[in-house]
């Protein structure tokens, strides 16, 4: 007889707890939502008075010089009504870039940017680099000597200038006279070097200081092993340091240039002590003349709006020159 084996129940099958859900607790995507909108909340906030300031001090006045460039003040009849404003379409813009004194005065300014430009950006990466070399003692007091000139504002340093220029009164030109050395700065070939002689004593320790501020983050790596190599200072300078801080003489050369466009101030006050300096001798001042002499505000919108074209392409030009010659020298290395 067999006896019957008893047949087990099978074991029941246990589930693993469910995961403790916190009451509350938004989702993972969510989350990340709610930090990206509070990123974007706060560079909005940010970049709020930057967008006021440029809408205020730029797009505003350019869009009313635009507006002003395409109307006139005409008089009816035989002139003796009263004048109105009337829509001139490209007839001021033709008036100016027809007219000898504007195109004289950019030619002017083209010279200008020739000579005071290269002068200004050599001038002050040489004196970076002089104080980066560690040959100039009290660095910090060389840079406050040189950087002093650019908090003088520019109408009380032309004002010093033009009491040196001007002969009878001015102790430099009575010391070279003494020496049998006769100089006229206000000359027809000399005024132009004494204007940029001006922006130069006024700018350049402002552009030694940018220089040698990127000077400072050239790694020190660099400088120990062109050393290690055999390079001297002045090559260690030229070859090593001058070559990484590219991207800040670009900066400087550019601002240089749109500053430079704006010449006014030097030529507008040495005109008072010289004849060859007139009232357009730059574009500014034929703008200024424009405007407050003739009251012919139509022209002088227009010619702003030249100007600013003018100043948009040429940066623009240096931009994509300089862009260019940066991936041509990636390229062969």
């Amino acid at each position: 007889m067999t006896s019957a084996t008893p047949v087990s129940a099978p074991a029941e099958t246990t589930a693993p707890p469910a995961p403790e859900r916190h009451v509350g607790a938004a989702p993972a995507p969510a989350g990340r939502g709610s930090a990206r909108r509070r990123e974007l909340g706060a560079c909005g906030v940010l970049m709020t008075p930057f967008f006021v300031l440029m809408v205020t001090v730029f797009l505003i006045p350019v869009a009313t010089a635009v507006r002003l460039s395409f109307f006139s003040d005409d008089q009816p009849g035989l002139g003796f009504g009263p004048e109105r404003t009337v829509f001139a379409g490209l007839r001021n813009y033709t008036a100016v870039v027809t007219d000898p004194t504007f195109l004289g005065g950019l030619g002017i300014v083209a010279l200008y940017c020739l000579i005071y430009i290269p002068l200004m950006v050599a001038g002050a990466l040489a004196l970076a680099l002089l104080l980066d070399s560690g040959v100039v003692r009290l660095r910090g007091t060389a840079q406050l000597a040189l950087f002093l000139p650019h908090a003088v504002p520019g109408i009380i340093a032309a004002l010093i200038w033009l009491y040196l220029y001007t002969p009878g009164i001015s102790p430099v030109i009575e010391v070279l006279g003494k020496a049998d050395i006769t100089v006229d700065f206000l000359g027809v070939h000399t005024v132009l070097p004494s204007i940029v002689n001006i922006a130069l004593w006024s700018n350049l320790g402002y552009n030694m200081v940018v220089f040698y501020a990127a000077l400072q983050a050239v790694p020190r790596e660099v400088i120990e092993a062109s050393v290690v190599d055999g390079a001297g200072p002045v090559r260690t300078a030229l070859q090593v340091k001058a070559p990484l801080v590219r991207s800040s003489i670009v900066m400087v050369a550019m601002f240089t240039l749109i500053f430079a466009l704006q010449l006014f101030t030097e030529p507008m006050l040495l005109s008072q002590s010289t004849p060859m300096i007139n009232s357009r001798f730059s574009p500014s001042m034929y703008i200024y003349d424009a405007a407050f002499t003739r009251n012919n505000y139509g022209l002088a919108a227009a010619a702003s709006v030249v100007l600013l074209l003018c100043t948009v392409a040429l940066s623009y030009g240096v931009t994509r020159w300089t862009n260019r010659a940066a991936a041509a020298e990636e390229g062969a290395r």
